[in-house]
């Protein structure tokens, strides 16, 4: 199974012949230039986090194209299908399905959701992956929450895509303090650096998650990790 980051909160996975694609912000994301444009981009699946523009991206395009299923929260399918895809797989906060290549599991984010039209967008959501016998989550833009316990509980977290921009969404302490909850083997950031809002000392944010104990992943936009 391999993971291929390309900026901000965009990153696709590859496994057992499916490629997952997760909000594909690409054209505008200042990580990607260079490295992908979104008319390369050939997923057999869009997973969506919420609406916002920075995570809805070019997800549409993409899923017209390709006829990608787009995953995603009861709003966005809807709005996706109301806009020309009915390519869709509706979900909702803590429902669980069992695809072909694997299965998801829906879980809350608390952030909030609309799309750049300013339809809204439903809740928030983030991802619990359970593939090739190793689980991923992807948190989305959110902070720490309670029931991020209940997750580090019931599951044996491999890898965590992990929010560490601040401003809106958790920054440094805020992961350490969901690290905390989760337990994850290796922790990813994403959702940082990509505008000077969100500008953090990145290597400082890995080094304080070592400190408490979690072995981060900095992983450059185009850069693929072997999980």
């Amino acid at each position: 199974m391999k993971l291929t980051y390309f900026g901000h909160s965009a990153f696709q996975i590859e496994t057992n012949g499916t490629t997952l694609l997760f909000d594909p912000f690409i054209t505008g994301n200042p990580h990607t230039q260079g490295i992908v444009t979104a008319a390369q981009l050939r997923p057999d699946v869009i997973l969506l986090t919420h609406a916002h523009g920075d995570h809805w991206g070019d997800a549409l395009e993409i899923a017209r194209r390709t006829n990608a299923l787009l995953v995603a929260n009861f709003e966005i399918t809807q709005y996706a299908q109301k806009h020309g895809h009915r390519n869709v797989h509706p979900m909702n906060t803590g429902g669980s399905w069992q695809f072909p290549w694997g299965r998801v599991t829906q879980t809350y984010a608390r952030h909030s959701s609309s799309f750049p039209d300013g339809t809204y967008g439903g809740n928030p959501n983030g991802y619990i992956l359970e593939l090739e016998g190793k689980v991923i989550y992807d948190l989305g833009d959110t902070c720490p929450f309670a029931e991020m316990a209940w997750y580090g509980e019931d599951y044996a977290i491999d890898v965590a895509l992990m929010p560490v921009g601040d401003l809106f969404t958790m920054g440094t302490e805020g992961a350490v303090r969901a690290a905390k909850m989760l337990k994850p083997k290796l922790i990813i950031p994403i959702h940082y650096n990509t505008f000077p809002p969100i500008q953090i000392d990145i290597e400082q944010c890995r080094q304080r998650l070592e400190q408490e104990g979690f072995t981060m992943r900095v992983l450059k936009p185009g850069e693929s990790l072997v999980i």
